[in-house]
């Protein structure tokens, strides 16, 4: 077996986000011991809007430069509702660290975990497992801080799509699709657009099409996007991967993560050709900071999502293992009721879970 160390760049960032990081790390710990065969060399790093506030630097460039040698970077939450930039904007490293480290590809399963009730009451729903692919690097996200506005009259953001990053979405959709497939998935792709109305995403569309045909072995579909609002709640089971831009991924994964219980239990990952960003889907939540209640399950995923995105990069079969491992972990403590955090009616909050998950490994 293959034994290597992996440099993991740890951003924890502002409220929750370093409470399940800490519930995270320590919940790794007892993984890799268990497992053997890799390692994880974490170095943690400043940032985010309370760095902000008592630096007036929100990430520096030494860290920025600590994360692009890394071999992964593991994310909390960063923002903060009342400190923001000087244009009024939100305190978002995350976003930089995605167009800066080409990071176009953001990965959000949204999969039912047993034992955690879903949004919807037709028993399908607990076979929801789909993946909504979102690119991260341009779309609307394009205008962030270059938008127009006219006196106090109009305003102006620019949505930008370009073949070159939308090839590589489309590859990354269908590989992703091909390998769920040897796991018992359809092989489906989906793509998401308003190519009806807009030119860009008539554009996109055909893009997708044509990438496609590299892929006969699978099924390439296409929906616009209200129609994907409505049937992601009339019948999620029926999908598979969901590819889309920036800014309807961003909206599709948080409805996605509502039908299974919420954003506590939504994983994610900016992946990009060199470098790749694992975080839970949820923010900085202050308002249950400090309160021991937030459900690290997002964060515990997300780390799976990374050890299995090292595994394959790497060809190091014990960090798929023990992606397996966690994953299997946090489905039983849920599935025989061993937890129940406090957004399902329990009073089970960080430190539970993760010891709950521990004792499952």
């Amino acid at each position: 077996m293959k034994n290597s160390a992996f440099r993991i760049a740890v951003l924890p960032g502002d409220g929750i986000g370093v409470e399940v990081m800490d519930a995270c790390l320590a919940v790794l710990d007892a993984l890799t011991a268990k497992v053997g065969g890799f390692a994880l060399l974490t170095e943690r790093l400043p940032g985010g809007a309370l760095h902000y506030r008592d630096t007036g630097t929100a990430f520096s460039e030494e860290n920025f430069d600590k994360c692009a040698r890394a071999d992964a970077v593991l994310f909390g939450a960063m923002g903060w509702p009342d400190i923001r930039y000087p244009d009024g904007t939100e305190i978002a490293p995350q976003l930089d660290l995605r167009v800066r480290m080409g990071l176009y590809a953001g990965v959000r399963p949204i999969r039912a975990i047993p034992g955690v009730p879903t949004a919807l009451a037709d028993p399908r729903a607990s076979g929801i497992d789909l993946v909504i692919l979102r690119e991260s690097t341009e779309g609307m996200f394009a205008s962030r801080g270059k938008g127009v506005i006219d006196g106090d009259r109009e305003a102006r953001d620019t949505q930008v799509i370009t073949r070159a990053t939308s090839e590589r979405l489309f590859d990354f959709a269908f590989r992703l699709a091909d390998r769920r497939r040897t796991r018992g998935r359809p092989g489906l792709a989906t793509v998401v657009d308003k190519s009806n109305v807009f030119r860009s995403f008539a554009f996109f569309r055909k893009i997708f099409h044509e990438r496609a045909q590299a892929f006969p072995q699978l099924q390439a579909r296409h929906h616009y996007i209200d129609a994907m609002a409505l049937d992601l709640v009339r019948r999620p089971w029926d999908f598979d991967v969901i590819v889309t831009e920036n800014l309807f991924g961003d909206i599709l994964s948080d409805l996605g993560a509502g039908l299974i219980g919420g954003m506590g239990f939504a994983p994610s990952a900016d992946v990009g050709d060199d470098h790749a960003v694992f975080q839970p889907s949820h923010g900085s939540a202050p308002d249950i900071a400090g309160t021991g209640k937030a459900n690290p399950t997002a964060m515990l995923l997300s780390a799976a999502l990374m050890l299995d995105w090292l595994g394959e990069r790497h060809g190091v079969t014990a960090c798929n293992e023990a992606a397996r491992r966690l994953e299997g972990a946090v489905d039983r403590v849920f599935a025989d009721g061993r937890v129940r955090t406090p957004e399902l009616g329990g009073t089970d909050g960080t430190a539970a879970v993760a010891h709950a998950v521990v004792a499952a490994l």
